[in-house]
């Protein structure tokens, strides 16, 4: 098995590096910087033809979709433990939660952001009040689950929800719903930036600006 991951710092390949780090799984990682708006050299959008990060080369095929991206790596690394297993009671809700993220929260992300861009300028704000309505009923839904003090989204492991909702909760630090207002998100947040793995993401990325405070 063989990887390559096109990423660039803190955006939607966020995820699927941390999963990468954390498995402790082999890759080659080519940086795509956005910022400079290197996602439309037409070399890469011959890999990606939307001009989106991540692209991950799997055994010479390109794949994309960061949260399509978890679920394959979970499922070609089975050993790794990053979802539940098969037939797994557990099983039911990781799916819930992963479709829900890619589903809801990504989109209502990129409206926030991308309002005037991939719409009608004159209508932004619209789309952007919307967008923050979903992503404060989403921050509300996933407050709810860990209220009850679980220490990750499923199964009481570590998993690809786990990646995917921190990267979009990082995504929301300077955002009026920004996900730290609610409070069992707080601990959560806290306790997966802890983690090495989430470290050693953010000194790849050269990323410094939503890290636990040093003790």
């Amino acid at each position: 098995m063989t990887y390559a991951l096109y990423y660039s710092p803190g955006a939607a390949s966020m995820a699927v590096h941390w999963m990468l780090l954390e498995a402790g799984i082999p890759f080659e990682a080519r940086l795509i910087n956005i910022d400079e708006g290197a996602q439309h050299d037409p070399e890469y959008r011959r890999l990606n033809p939307a001009g989106r990060v991540p692209t991950l080369i799997v055994d010479g095929v390109p794949r994309h979709e960061s949260a399509a991206l978890l679920m394959l790596l979970a499922e070609r690394h089975p050993d790794a433990g990053l979802a539940p297993a098969p037939g797994s009671p557990d099983r039911a809700e990781w799916f819930e939660l992963m479709v829900f993220m890619a589903n809801t929260v990504l989109p209502a992300m990129r409206d926030w952001f991308y309002a005037d861009e991939d719409g009608d300028p004159a209508g932004a704000e619209a789309v952007q009040a919307l967008a923050q309505r979903r992503i404060e009923q989403s921050w509300e839904r996933l407050d709810a689950l860990v209220a009850d003090g679980r220490n990750w989204l499923v199964g009481g492991k570590l998993s690809t929800a786990d990646f995917l909702a921190v990267m979009l909760m990082r995504w929301s630090r300077n955002l009026p719903c920004k996900a730290t207002n609610w409070p069992y998100l707080v601990p959560y947040i806290q306790r997966l930036r802890a983690l090495p793995s989430f470290i050693e993401l953010n000194t790849r990325e050269g990323l410094s600006n939503w890290s636990n405070p040093a003790s």
